[in-house]
């Protein structure tokens, strides 16, 4: 499917206001300017020495004193001769009056003078009202920064942060169209009728039918849901909003739904009108399944977006679509018939599927005359519409780097490794370590090419790529949906062709068999727990292992097997296992010359795709 590279639906465009003279910024500066003022006024004031009221009355009789000023019952003055002292000196005047204070200073021809002891009536209006005037303002200012980071606007207000932070994209003619979206034509046939109500409601209305209020879109990461919800906006002409589950969700109680109603009511002003909630199980997960209790954020969250979609009427022409790639975990409240009454299910590509996609992205990719798109597709089985636009890409950077004019056949080939594998990492491997890797890898490929059950190899490698030290890649010669027992048997000795070639060759084992004894032992423990492929279990299905990723519902949920049958099941992965090594030791047994040619081949070429595989074991 058409994932990553395509054009975009242009947002729509919000006129410029007028900047603001009396916003945050501008009380912030008349704050600090009114504080400096006080600062500089305070440290303006000359310094003084303070002196006691006896200190000062020796000093008055000794004629020391030049000045005094009366401020209230503060004596501020100068001295005649300051000698070590400061010139200007202060004291407070005792409670009781002193009747000889004045005659004393006449006496001794000091200038005397009066002050009032109260401040101007503007300096304490300005002292009464600058704390609340700087607290308004720190708060107005980290409002508005809250509400920023929070995805409001300043035109929201002081608590714009409560607005729904959904992306409005507008009615545009060069927008995704479901020309542009490719491999999912059974999806877009479910959302035909969905763009056909939008178009023409009352067509519907007319017959009594009711188009459905939600669609749920599932399906694995990378398969086209957010890029199918856009062109399905675009082909009905209508405006999209857009959101993630995820941004419903603060800190704060209460803002998650708040945003909800925001969202569903802007929707219901622009009717007709599409919701796209991408990652709806953030939000959706099922309710009550979480430690200490569950009236959280979250659930309140859920619960809104329950009773906004209850809220819809028969005339309102706004459908909200959803997107989730764990449809096990949603809450039964948000998918009974009602709200999302349809599902979609969006599964990954198959080989005809991939070579649309393909094609949708090579348009603007110049090709070389060696590249087929059909043998692309059919070695990219398990990719994504997002994995196969990512290896075009990826195709076209090593093509540009090489100084083409197109991209080539070797190009694609490149770009698939580096895909599947990682980029190679070279001159990682000493001699000793060089050799095991070869005879490892010699032992997975030998293995498959023996077993006729076992998927074709593509190519061998012992180029350290990613965190491997050497891979064997196999290729489906066509997509499989059903795996049967014997296939499974085989894909058991293949993963141990590695482990059985070393002890055949080396005489012992070593650590680099082991992720492939961890995904022996799963798929074992699942042929015998989960399939039925097992005589002493029987055709039974036993829960195994963490199938939902929250703690709560896990804790709830109580093994369905004994001790006994557990034990029962561990002796039959063990055999299962065992019996795979046996084959697969067998095989290598047989086959010694051929491994020991294999490994000779790849130590003096590195890599050995499957024509020169062919080419060495007939030699």
């Amino acid at each position: 499917m058409n994932g990553e590279g395509s054009q975009e639906p242009r947002p729509e465009k919000t006129p410029q206001r007028a900047p603001n003279p009396f916003d945050g910024h501008t009380f912030i500066w008349l704050a600090l300017a009114f504080f400096l003022y006080y600062v500089i006024a305070t440290v303006s004031q000359p310094s003084r020495e303070s002196l006691s009221y006896s200190e000062f009355k020796q000093e008055l009789i000794t004629n020391n004193v030049e000045a005094v000023t009366f401020r209230g019952d503060q004596i501020l003055g100068s001295f005649r001769n300051p000698m070590d002292r400061l010139p200007r000196f202060s004291t407070v005047q005792p409670g009781v009056d002193d009747d000889q204070l004045l005659p004393l200073l006449e006496q001794n021809n000091v200038t005397i003078s009066a002050e009032s002891s109260q401040d101007p009536p503007w300096m304490r209006l300005l002292f009464a009202v600058l704390p609340w005037l700087l607290l308004i303002v720190f708060f107005l200012y980290f409002s508005r920064l809250m509400q920023r980071r929070m995805g409001g606007s300043s035109k929201d207000g002081m608590f714009g942060f409560a607005r729904s932070g959904a992306r409005l994209f507008e009615i545009d003619a060069e927008g995704i169209g479901f020309d542009e979206v490719a491999g999912v034509d059974s999806a877009k046939q479910d959302l035909r009728e969905i763009i056909d109500f939008l178009k023409e409601p009352d067509r519907f209305r007319k017959l009594g039918a009711k188009m459905p209020k939600g669609v749920l879109m599932m399906g694995p990461p990378g398969t086209g849901k957010t890029l199918l919800a856009r062109a399905t906006a675009h082909e009905a002409g209508v405006p999209f909003f857009s959101i993630s589950g995820s941004e419903f969700i603060e800190m704060y109680v209460g803002v998650g739904a708040s945003r909800v109603r925001d969202m569903f009511r802007e929707a219901r002003k622009r009717a007709p009108a599409l919701i796209f909630i991408d990652e709806i199980d953030s939000v959706g997960r099922v309710r009550g399944t979480g430690m200490g209790g569950g009236n959280d954020e979250r659930e309140q969250t859920l619960n809104q977006v329950l009773a906004e979609m209850d809220g819809f009427s028969a005339e309102e022409a706004v459908v909200v679509l959803a997107a989730t790639n764990r449809p096990d975990v949603l809450d039964p409240a948000l998918l009974r018939p009602g709200r999302f009454d349809r599902k979609v299910t969006l599964e990954l590509p198959q080989q005809s599927a991939r070579l649309a996609i393909l094609e949708v992205h090579v348009r603007k990719v110049p090709l070389a005359g060696d590249v087929r798109l059909d043998e692309v597709a059919a070695m990219t089985v398990g990719f994504s519409g997002a994995d196969l636009a990512n290896l075009v890409n990826e195709a076209a950077l090593l093509a540009a780097r090489g100084q083409a004019e197109a991209v080539s056949r070797d190009d694609f080939n490149k770009a698939h490794d580096r895909v599947v594998m990682g980029s190679e990492r070279k001159d990682l491997l000493n001699p000793a370590e060089r050799l095991r890797t070869a005879i490892h890898e010699s032992g997975h490929a030998l293995t498959a090419l023996r077993l006729e059950e076992a998927d074709p190899v593509r190519q061998v490698t012992i180029i350290p790529r990613g965190r491997a030290l050497g891979v064997t890649e196999q290729l489906p010669t066509e997509d499989r949906h059903n795996y049967s027992e014997d296939y499974l048997r085989a894909r058991l000795a293949v993963l141990l062709g590695g482990r059985c070639a070393e002890r055949l060759v080396l005489g012992n084992v070593s650590t680099g068999a082991a992720n492939d004894l961890e995904q022996v032992t799963r798929m074992a423990r699942m042929m015998v727990a989960q399939w039925g492929m097992s005589d002493k279990i029987g055709p039974v299905h036993f829960h195994i292992g963490s199938e939902h990723p929250f703690l709560g519902y896990e804790l709830t949920q109580e093994r369905d097997f004994s001790e006994s049958t557990a034990r029962t099941i561990d002796a039959e992965v063990r055999r299962l296992v065992t019996e795979a090594e046996a084959l697969c030791s067998r095989t290598l047994e047989e086959s010694r010359k051929d491994l020991d040619r294999l490994v000779e081949a790849l130590l003096e070429h590195e890599t050995l795709d499957r024509e020169t595989i062919d080419a060495v074991l007939a030699a």
